[in-house]
């Protein structure tokens, strides 16, 4: 096997952690993580559904970022609500996750929940807002943005696109979600003639006796 990749709960990332080195994996994604950001336009249901759709998974961190205080007290009672309603074992375990591991956050304005989402690097960004594509722009570090009110997570999770797998625990901040270029490897070539080891041959050798490596440097002065 060259690579692993894709989707899975706790024991699966056990197992690719245990594999890698022998084989390649694309990321050790969990415990999943969304952050909603909304605005008073928002409707606390939709928000409080998106934050329990993430909930429910084991280990999971909802975050909800407004600049609406009247929203963020209307969530949480949609929340209370919408969380008995749901079946048991889902409502333990989403239980779980909104007691010890939710986050809200009221916030100056768009720009500085955006500016707090970037810092955050989350693995799902959802945009409830009034105009949420001109917030597009503003993200930098995100695995996946979904922007809208039917744009929920849930659906990406299953039929929407374009990838399940995607950055989490902050790791947004330098890696993607699994795409084509997993698939693929870079080979490097180096070319070069007598000219070129003219020029750049006699400083390779004083760094490779910088690093001690006399046998490095004698290789480049034996074609100078």
């Amino acid at each position: 096997m060259d690579k692993i990749a894709g989707p899975g709960n706790l024991f699966v990332v056990i197992a690719k952690r245990l594999v890698y080195g022998q084989t390649g994996i694309e990321s050790l994604p969990g415990p999943t993580e969304t952050l909603v950001v909304a605005d008073d336009s928002a409707d606390p249901r939709h928000v409080a559904a998106d934050l329990l759709a993430q909930a429910e998974h084991n280990g999971a961190e909802p975050v909800l970022v407004s600049t609406s205080r009247a929203l963020l007290v209307a969530v949480q009672a949609e929340l209370s609500g919408q969380l008995e309603a749901l079946p048991e074992p889902n409502r333990s375990w989403a239980r779980d996750s909104v007691i010890s591991r939710m986050k809200v956050v009221l916030a100056a304005d768009l720009d500085e929940a955006l500016a707090l989402a970037n810092l955050y690097a989350p693995e799902h960004l959802c945009l409830l807002t009034r105009d949420p594509w001109s917030l597009l722009g503003q993200v930098t570090r995100a695995g996946g943005v979904f922007i809208g009110e039917y744009s929920m997570e849930a659906l990406g999770d299953y039929v929407a696109g374009p990838s399940h797998v995607m950055p989490t625990g902050g790791t947004a901040r330098f890696m993607s979600p699994v795409n084509v270029r997993d698939f693929q490897n870079i080979i490097s070539v180096v070319g070069l003639n007598a000219g070129a080891v003219r020029l750049i041959g006699p400083a390779g050798a004083t760094l490779a006796r910088a690093e001690g490596l006399e046998a490095h440097a004698r290789a480049i002065e034996s074609r100078l």
